[in-house]
């Protein structure tokens, strides 16, 4: 078992992420690769002490990137979506 800081590695601030929690009450997280469902689900259950319905992954594939004359790529990460019951909501979003 991971300890939890590893799990879950950053919120993802965006337009979309934040009409997912007024939406339908789902918040989203860049997470680590290795883990799986059950994990970010204990993970997130544990840190905000909340209840989770349902957890969603999937991967963001990295972008073809220039840099200079050198062609690279971005990394590849890995989104986790969390839905939450009516009327729990994770405060270290700001919703």
């Amino acid at each position: 078992m991971k300890y939890l800081e590893d799990v879950l590695l950053a919120p993802v601030i965006s337009e979309k992420s934040y009409d997912r929690i007024s939406e339908s009450n789902s918040y989203t997280f860049f997470v680590d690769p290795k883990t799986d469902k059950p994990q970010i689900k204990k993970a997130v259950e544990q840190m905000f002490g909340v209840s989770v319905l349902r957890v969603n992954t999937m991967y963001r594939k990295g972008k073809k990137k220039r840099f200079g004359y050198i062609y690279g790529q971005q990394s590849t990460k890995k989104i986790a979506i969390v839905t939450l019951p009516e009327g729990e909501t994770i405060e270290a979003f700001g919703v």
